[in-house]
């Protein structure tokens, strides 16, 4: 037989001191960017690029084209749109434009971020 957790509280008591700490930390970071770049890599397509990213230290735009299975200009917008949130950032050498991850946190979220999915799948939950 399964067990049913109710998820909220029965009672309307709180804890004042820790509500109010918590709720001021809260507040003065800035979850907006955080938020934004959460968004940035919901989208599948661009996941999928940030991932590419953890694989090989720098991508050309072409090379991104051909892994996402889209146009240049599709990869184009997508690594854009990564770069202006902070997690890629590029440079030009002869004609070509390479792409490559911000830095290594960015790499460890993309990471973290896929190990956790494995562990959940593995205890059944997705």
């Amino acid at each position: 037989m399964s067990e049913h957790i109710q998820e909220t509280c029965d009672v309307a008591v709180f804890n004042e001191d820790k509500v109010y700490r918590v709720k001021e930390m809260v507040e003065s970071e800035n979850i907006l960017a955080v938020s934004e770049m959460f968004k940035a890599l919901c989208d599948e397509t661009r996941l999928k690029i940030a991932y590419a990213l953890t694989q090989e230290d720098k991508l050309c735009v072409c090379d991104v084209a051909h892994i996402i299975g889209a146009s240049t200009a599709t990869a184009s917008h997508h690594l854009r749109h990564l770069k202006k949130l902070g997690l890629a950032k590029s440079y030009k050498e002869g004609k070509q434009v390479y792409y490559q991850l911000d830095d290594d946190h960015v790499k460890t979220l993309i990471t973290i971020g896929l190990v956790h999915q494995k562990e959940v799948k593995q205890r059944g939950i997705n």
